[in-house]
């Protein structure tokens, strides 16, 4: 900073910098802060005047006589001016704060202006903790450090947004102000959404003097320390918290001795929001008319209720198995539903059921499951069902296959998180233990990525054509749509409920479990108060909200909560966290770690085996809640529950609120009810129209109806239009429901001639061959889940096929097994997020293989640039034609390799490593001779026929990880064989 206060005399007067004070006399008050910040605008325009060009807005000068203004404040107040004035362009903005210490903080004092941030006190405490450490970190290492991880969570916050360089995040403003009244937003925040008023410009300014006054004041307790804080982890004295030891205590007591008063002490600890203002909806309250009070007898029973309920996308992985496996039973028990979370489910848990065979009184959960994957054992009861009827379909599309979708009831496409918006999931390698990587179709102890990009959905076309695919593979399941509340959801919402979506989650900002990130759920999201409110006042408006179901999503707690979901315009409400709960989880906010403690968010099966939840105790909670509704609805007179949805005019603000900084609350916008309160505009009435009935499908499976029903072979022609979406989708969930492990290779073969349209062979099952005979567009084979596509040109075309275009973008996204050859060039992300399938294909676009975690893949041709991005597992054999693959490929997590002759692998390569235990040679040149037998590929048949030479150009793509993982496995695997095996007589 020095050498920036100087720069005049290092540029030679090219540039000149001039320090803004942003601090005034505490004397002044709060009543002082707008004439300062008037003065500072002034300041900023005279100094441009006089021929400065870098603004050091600074609080260096604080102290016992001297209030600094909140560095944003004053930062925006001074862009703000200067851009209304025309000379923005003229400075550079850095900001010199000691309140900048935390990501966030960096990250909106970048998007209202700052070129540059220097977080002097940030810096000097580390130097201050770093005189206190052992070892050889030096103090400029530590502050470096600390500089590295601002630096990576700005990145973060930058690509959640889709910005890619921090000139276009500077000034950006992407922010929504929550709690901030209009006048304000309007000088000092120009142009930045603010929803529900609050406070104001002297409003900020108490707050910085009474914290200036804490700081300078004579309080004996924080005379040798600082306070307490408790922002992130609860802490006596500290901040307060919804989840508190006491709250947590009340829960499981209540739920594990069913004893409903003990409920209502936690949910008194919980709904007594008028003194601790924790939530939005904590400052609302119910307009109560006792002439309209009903008895309780004549309200809905509590048993209609619960099947309202649903617990949150908490996948197995993520959670232990037995925590996720007895949320599913509860919610079978009840009606209600519980989410697989994206990560694919265990076979056992639903095959059964979907055969029609019951589980019976007295078995036990490791019966089902297998002894090896439970540690804490418990009996089920007669008619129990582990299946988690919504199934969750992320970017990452780990373990979705045919079979999972057609046991759904439900299936979720996460758009976006409540926990962590803009970011997709992540779960630690420690984490992926071998059951959970072959659920995933991934390698043990490799981590797992689900990137926000969904590779499939670049806009609203894209997700009714993902909604398409989805109805058809499994009809009987609604299709629903996972947002995130933001200023602007509900008009996304009203795409998705165009885009033929049967199902609607707005998720709230504080949901999610301990296993996100700090710098991930704090500032992210807005409360699902806001979110769902635009969301049925928008589908309202707009004739849509009957075609669809609306749940709420984010830290639900008790039946108050329900409530006013309810009449904000929720269906159905989801809980995650207080299941959890009941479950036994003491919130150590360890998830992460894989080091929980009383074996609910790990993996570890030491820890696992102190798991104490029973599917009783989450059943006793949802009826707790659901008896709470109850209550609240006889006080409003409402008997059924569905004659609550939408009622916002039974909402109103508490009134009287003391609370200094809530007084300028203004919820009008919230509780507006647009258009009529008449029951079939505001709540769900109506199915969706997917237009199944135009399916080419409906044909095959006629066609096909002897290798369905009796497992015959059968072979056939049709014709193929680009209008037929997601052919072969509808047929393999036919089969698979009869045929769960699908039929014997090739019993179903269809020849198709013409253009396959969208989605061509998404899902598509084992035993059905997919043969065109012409070319396909984007999407095709997505999910391809054991079948055979094969796409070759027409007999009339008459180029080369290996320059020309076979299939589109996005081809075989997701595919968890089969097989494809494709007589040609494929488009854009060929292979993305490929799993266990196996696919030869004669040129790819930009960013092939990218995020593939395993299978094989064989190029050959030149492919696009990006190729490899983030791959982890499997691997990809590319014919380098031009010497250039290298410069193409994404280098970060993959090395590449010569393919090595069958007896020189032998002799030089450990065969721990080997891809799927055999030699490059050997697998590569099969699927060579398999692509020239299917497609009569020229390039094929001219490599063959040269191979000597021609294996020499092959380029083996080899993910790091994945070979650490092999090592690895096979390691374990020889510790786990007998030392000295016995010779057995014959």
């Amino acid at each position: 900073m020095r050498r920036l206060r100087e720069i005049e005399q290092h540029t030679r007067g090219k540039f000149r910098s001039q320090v803004i004070d942003i601090t005034y006399p505490v004397q002044w008050g709060k009543e002082g802060v707008e004439a300062r910040l008037s003065t500072l605008c002034v300041e900023a325009m005279d100094a441009i005047a006089a021929g400065a060009n870098i603004l050091i807005i600074s609080d260096r000068d604080i102290s016992a006589d001297r209030v600094a203004i909140p560095a944003l404040l004053a930062l925006s107040a001074i862009h703000q001016h200067l851009v209304r004035e025309g000379r923005r362009t003229s400075a550079g903005l850095v900001v010199e704060t000691g309140s900048a210490r935390e990501v966030h903080h960096f990250a909106v004092l970048a998007g209202y202006g700052a070129e540059a941030v220097h977080p002097y006190l940030a810096m000097e405490t580390i130097v201050d903790i770093h005189a206190g450490l052992s070892g050889d970190l030096s103090a400029e290492k530590a502050i470096s450090n600390f500089i590295k991880a601002i630096g990576k969570g700005l990145s973060k916050v930058m690509s959640k947004m889709g910005i890619s360089t921090y000139m276009s995040y500077c000034g950006a403003q992407i922010f929504e102000a929550i709690g901030i009244d209009t006048p304000t937003i309007n000088r000092y925040f120009t142009g930045t959404p603010s929803t529900v008023e609050g406070i104001g410009i002297f409003e900020m300014a108490e707050e910085a003097i009474r914290t200036h006054r804490a700081a300078f004041g004579k309080d004996p307790l924080l005379a040798t320390m600082l306070d307490a804080g408790g922002e992130y982890a609860w802490r006596v004295r500290g901040e307060a918290h919804m989840w508190t030891p006491d709250a947590i205590a009340k829960l499981q007591h209540a739920t594990r001795s069913g004893n409903f008063n003990s409920y209502k002490e936690y949910a008194q600890i919980i709904n007594d929001q008028s003194r601790r203002h924790m939530t939005l909806r904590g400052l609302f309250e119910f307009r109560l008319d006792s002439s309209k009070a009903i008895e309780l007898e004549e309200v809905e029973p509590a048993a209609e209720i619960v099947k309202r309920f649903a617990t949150g996308a908490m996948s197995l992985g993520s959670i232990s198995t037995e925590a996720h496996s007895t949320l599913a039973v509860a919610m079978n028990r009840i009606g209600g539903k519980s989410n697989t979370g994206e990560g694919g489910e265990d076979k056992r848990r639903y095959r059964d059921e979907m055969k029609g065979i019951k589980i019976k009184a007295g078995t036990m959960l490791s019966e089902v499951l297998g002894a090896a994957q439970i540690e804490s054992d418990y009996a089920l009861r007669d008619g129990d069902s582990l299946r988690s009827k919504i199934k969750q379909v992320a970017s990452g599309r780990f373990g979705v296959t045919a079979e999972y979708l057609v046991s759904a009831d439900q299936v979720q496409i996460k758009m976006a998180q409540g926990a962590k918006p803009g970011e997709g999931g992540q779960l630690p390698g420690p984490k992926v233990s071998e059951y959970i990587g072959s659920l995933r179709h991934s390698v043990p102890g490799v981590g797992l990525i689900s990137p926000p990009p969904h590779h499939d959905i670049y806009s609203i076309e894209d997700l009714a054509q993902l909604i398409h695919d989805l109805k058809n593979v499994a009809s009987q399941a609604a299709i629903s749509v996972k947002l995130v509340s933001e200023v602007g959801v509900g008009t996304v919402a009203a795409g998705v409920a165009k885009a033929k979506a049967d199902h609607l989650v707005i998720a709230g900002h504080d949901g999610g479990t301990g296993a996100s990130p700090l710098s991930s759920i704090k500032h992210a999201g807005s409360p699902w108060e806001i979110g769902l409110s635009e969301t049925q006042q928008t589908l309202v408006l707009n004739g849509l909200r009957s075609r669809i179901r609306v749940q709420a999503d984010g830290q639900m707690k008790t039946g108050r909560d329900v409530v006013i979901a309810a009449l904000l315009g929720a269906d159905e409400m989801g809980f995650a966290t207080a299941p959890l709960v009941a479950e036994g989880c003491i919130m150590m906010r360890k998830c992460h770690l894989n080091t929980c403690p009383v074996g609910v968010a790990t993996q570890d099966p030491e820890l696992r085996k102190r798991f104490q939840g029973k599917p009783e105790h989450v059943v006793n909670y949802f009826f707790f809640v659901a008896e709470e509704v109850r209550q609240i609805m006889a006080q409003l007179g409402i008997a059924r529950f569905e004659d609550l949805v939408g009622r916002v005019d039974l909402l109103d603000s508490r009134r009287g609120i003391e609370h200094w900084k809530a007084r300028g609350l203004d919820f009008s916008r919230l509780f507006a009810a647009p258009g009529s309160l008449d029951a079939a505009s505001r709540r769900h009435t109506q199915r969706q129209d997917h237009g199944l009935e135009k399916a080419l499908d409906l044909r095959l499976i006629e066609k096909a109806r002897a290798a369905i029903e009796r497992g015959e072979k059968v072979h056939f022609i049709e014709q193929a239009r680009n209008v037929n979406r997601t052919v072969g989708a509808m047929l393999s969930g036919e089969l698979v429901r009869r045929h769960p492990d699908g039929l014997a290779d090739d019993t179903i073969h269809i020849q198709l001639e013409g253009v396959g349209g969208q989605s061509f062979g998404a899902f598509l099952a084992k035993g059905i061959t997919l043969y065109l005979i012409g070319d396909a567009n984007d999407y095709t084979g997505k999910g391809l889940s054991g079948g055979r596509i094969v796409v070759r040109p027409s007999i009339e075309f008459r180029g080369e096929a290996h320059d020309n275009i076979v299939v589109g973008n996005t081809v075989l996204y997701g595919a968890t097994s089969g097989e494809a050859f494709f007589r040609g060039v494929a488009g854009e992300r060929f292979a993305v997020r490929l799993s266990g399938a196996t696919a030869v294909v004669e040129g790819t676009g930009d960013h092939g293989c990218e995020y593939m975690t395993g299978g094989t893949v064989v190029v050959l041709g030149k492919t696009g640039r990006n190729f490899a991005a983030g791959m982890s597992g499997g691997i990809a054999y590319v014919y380098d034609v031009d010497g250039e693959f290298a410069s193409r490929c994404n280098m970060a997590m993959v090395q590449l390799e010569p393919v090595l002759s069958e007896a020189d692998q032998t002799k030089q390569v450990d065969p721990a490593v080997w891809h799927l235990g055999a030699t490059d040679e050997q697998q590569l040149r099969r699927l060579l001779e398999d692509h020239l037998r299917w497609t009569g590929s020229a390039r094929a048949r001219d490599i063959l026929d040269d191979w000597s030479r021609a294996r020499s150009r092959f380029v083996k793509v080899f993910p790091s990880e994945y070979r650490r993982a092999l090592a690895e496995i096979h390691g374990r695997q020889m510790s786990a064989a007998p030392a000295h095996p016995q010779a057995v007589g014959v």
